[in-house]
């Protein structure tokens, strides 16, 4: 009995020795699984409560512009702080929202319903926090309660060529002006961290699987702005706006032998910094750039332009004016003051404003009517030479191309094209009159317009942005010299007070367009001013063009409104900017 009973007994050993054996096969085998087989994939699942992945944003490049020969900066960065919250990790909402409320002063109900949301792992709570504050913050140590520095735009020159500049809005886009057109430019490449986490979300820097990208500065910018002149031009415009019971306008300054902008200027405007607390999104945009409209009797420069650059009229040619046309059944006259009909010349037609003697310009285009011939000559001047009708490209949001009616199709031609010849039926900006003007005073030359003079990588190199010559022989040499003499004319025949000095080379040009109805037709009593001109010596310096809305002055717009702002800049300009005098050596 008993050998049996031993029999028994090592049998049940074996077989609890061969279990013990097979579990802990078994476990090793699923280590093994585990460890090895499927190390990298739960790896992967154990980093993913802890790895996270946080955008580092670069800097913005900044925009400066000139005083005198220094570079100024009229937008900078500031850093300031973002609170934010990841719900997931934050355990006392009440004391979370509490404690951080109190040293951002808000109200912690606010933050407490943000921090209870359950369908997001990031939520702000605050922006533009201070380094004090931020400071405070961090020294809590509360779970799932972080601060993340951002940039934010200042402005050292306030709201100075606010809409030439444009905006950062709250999502770090560029908005109008400059902002928007080089907006990429000046975002730069954010960088990339990827951190190991500890429970409450901080990211250990020490992690051997931390990865970083660093970010790449945007592109600094210098602008061919001259910041005194600048200045001086939109002190000098509100003031003829306000004589002239004007609420809106524009005026620009620019170099006619490179297209560079010195200044441009509009009223109203806006403190950039504080875009936020605008309530008209229409004070934003940049009406120099972006608002065409029609320019009225300035245009009558440009129409004398092409037909003496066809060869159709000379500089002294005259002619009899009937004092009105009948086009299309329609009639085209002046302003009552002009004594009726009477032989004018060219000079006339531009000193007495003419839109009879405009429209014989256009009818000699045609061989003494206006027809098909005339209308596609005169069309392509304002398209092909002058560059209207289409966007100037110069870098802006919102840039605006006019408007030029086709040749040979739409109602009533031949009465439509004669106004266009004296600035009606058609649209243009600013800008664009001023860059057609600089292209027949310069001799022919048409500069696209810009604002830009050099921009910088995050190295430091410059790289000089070159001028662009769009189209040369806009008009021939002769056309452009007689041109001036016509406008210099014009301007010694005008009254300007005080008078403006012989010794330099002043031209320039009204317009008093009626505004139209969009019911049809024009109002009786609204109008616009408009001038164009040049300030130089023996050749033009800078070119101007001014815009006056809707003045009431109880006398024409062009002369009495925006004329007078014209001979203010036009001293201006030879006081302080180095125009040089006639016959200079």
């Amino acid at each position: 009995m008993s050998g049996h009973g031993n029999v028994s007994s090592n049998l049940r050993l074996n077989v609890w020795y061969g279990l013990l054996v097979l579990i802990c096969v078994a476990f090793i085998a699923r280590l093994f699984y585990l460890q090895v087989i499927k190390h990298d994939f739960y790896r992967t699942q154990a980093l993913s409560d802890q790895l996270k992945e946080y955008v580092i944003p670069a800097e913005r490049g900044i925009i400066e512009a000139y005083q005198g020969d220094k570079a100024v900066p009229l937008v900078l960065n500031e850093k300031l702080y973002t609170l934010f919250g990841d719900p997931g990790l934050i355990s006392d909402v009440k004391l979370a929202a509490a404690k951080t409320a109190d040293i951002t002063a808000a109200k912690p109900a606010d933050y407490e319903v943000l921090m209870k949301k359950r369908d997001t792992r990031y939520v702000v709570l605050t922006k533009r926090l201070s380094e004090s504050q931020k400071d405070k913050i961090v020294a809590l140590k509360l779970p799932g309660v972080g601060v993340q520095a951002e940039h934010y735009r200042t402005y050292p020159q306030g709201s100075l060529a606010a809409q030439i500049l444009g905006f950062v809005n709250s999502e770090g886009k560029g908005n109008y002006g400059i902002e928007q057109a080089l907006d990429y430019d000046f975002a730069g490449q954010p960088g990339r961290l990827k951190a190991i986490t500890d429970a409450n979300g901080v990211p250990l820097v020490a992690s051997k699987e931390n990865t970083q990208i660093d970010p790449v500065p945007g592109k600094k910018v210098r602008l061919t702005i001259d910041l005194a002149m600048q200045k001086e031009l939109e002190s000098i415009l509100a003031k003829g706006l306000s004589r002239a019971n004007s609420k809106a306008g524009s005026a620009l300054i620019m170099d006619p032998y490179s297209g560079a902008i010195k200044a441009m200027a509009n009223f109203p405007t806006y403190n950039p910094a504080e875009y936020f607390k605008v309530s008209d999104q229409n004070i934003f945009a940049n009406p120099a750039v972006g608002s065409a409209l029609e320019i009225g009797s300035s245009m009558k420069v440009l129409t004398a332009a092409a037909a003496l650059d066809l060869g159709v009229i000379k500089e002294d040619t005259s002619y009899y004016d009937p004092n009105r046309w009948t086009l299309n059944g329609h009639p085209v006259t002046n302003i009552r003051e002009i004594s009726g009909p009477g032989q004018r010349n060219i000079a006339d037609i531009l000193n007495l404003s003419l839109n009879t003697g405009a429209t014989w310009m256009l009818m000699q285009m045609g061989g003494g009517e206006i027809n098909k011939q005339a209308r596609e000559r005169w069309h392509n001047y304002m398209t092909e030479h002058y560059r209207l009708g289409k966007p100037t490209g110069i870098e802006q949001g919102y840039e605006a191309a006019g408007y030029i009616p086709p040749p040979n199709s739409g109602f009533a031609l031949d009465l439509a094209y004669a106004n266009t010849s004296f600035g009606q039926a058609m649209t243009l900006t600013p800008l664009q009159m001023a860059a057609a003007l600089s292209s027949i005073v310069n001799g022919g030359t048409y500069w696209q317009p810009r604002l830009i003079d050099a921009t910088y990588n995050a190295k430091g190199d410059k790289v000089p942005k070159t001028p662009k010559i769009v189209r040369k022989n806009v008009v021939s040499a002769q056309t452009s010299q007689a041109l001036r003499r016509l406008m210099e004319y014009v301007v010694t025949n005008h009254n300007f007070s005080p008078k403006l000095n012989p010794n330099y080379g002043i031209g320039g040009k009204t317009g008093t367009p009626q505004i139209a109805n969009p019911a049809g037709g024009y109002y009786e009593d609204r109008f616009n001013g408009t001038y164009i001109g040049f300030v130089g010596g023996d050749v033009p310096k800078y070119v101007i063009a001014i815009v006056v809305r809707e003045p009431r002055i109880g006398t024409y717009a062009g002369a009495g409104a925006a004329q007078p702002i014209f001979g203010d800049l036009a001293r201006m300009l030879i006081s302080n900017f180095n125009v040089p005098p006639k016959n200079s050596p």
